[in-house]
């Protein structure tokens, strides 16, 4: 599994002390557990190091056409955690989750993201860009502009965990090449 990280903080992916992996209900019993934000290390930690079955997600699962769909497994006060299910051609607007780090694995398929930063003067900028197969765990930290999705090419469809810490709210919608700035909340439960 590669590790890819859009911060400046070092992340520790080495398997826990024991050498036991998380399953996926030990890793929501973790975070439902949490008082306060975990850290982006601890994120990454846990995501890297969870075993993840296809029984495991299959609650979680559905796609639909048009746009990529959003399924919460948990959340409280610090932290949850999505499915994200994708078609090929699906991708976010371009964001940032507006105080949250985050993590996110590559469950099965191929991710694209593609990462901006903002200049006062020029507005959105294009920064990078990679590709993310399965297994890659990414995480960003704070302040983090970014767009993920579903290459049209990838020709398969795209599951993603998502852990985000605080749980996501309002987040900042941009466009390349213009200093304004919108706002946007996510949908769990679209019709």
């Amino acid at each position: 599994m590669s590790t890819l990280i859009n911060t400046d903080t070092p992340i520790n992916t080495k398997p826990p002390d024991d050498g036991t992996a998380l399953t996926f209900s030990e890793l929501i019993e973790r975070l439902n557990s949490q008082p306060a934000a975990p850290t982006l290390e601890d994120l990454n930690d846990w995501v890297a190091n969870v075993e993840i079955t296809d029984h495991d997600l299959n609650p979680y699962l559905g796609f639909k056409d048009g746009n990529y769909w959003r399924h919460r497994v948990c959340r409280n006060e610090a932290v949850e955690m999505l499915v994200i299910c994708w078609r090929p051609g699906q991708k976010t607007p371009i964001h940032d989750h507006n105080g949250s780090h985050g993590v996110v694995r590559v469950q099965k398929g191929l991710m694209w993201e593609t990462i901006f930063k903002y200049d006062d003067e020029q507005g959105l900028c294009y920064d990078t860009a990679r590709e993310c197969p399965t297994g890659t765990v990414t995480g960003a930290g704070v302040p983090d502009i970014h767009q993920l999705g579903n290459p049209d090419v990838s020709g398969q469809d795209l599951i993603t965990i998502h852990i985000y810490a605080p749980p996501l709210g309002v987040l900042h919608t941009y466009k390349v090449g213009s200093p304004k700035i919108d706002l946007y909340t996510p949908n769990d439960f679209p019709t």
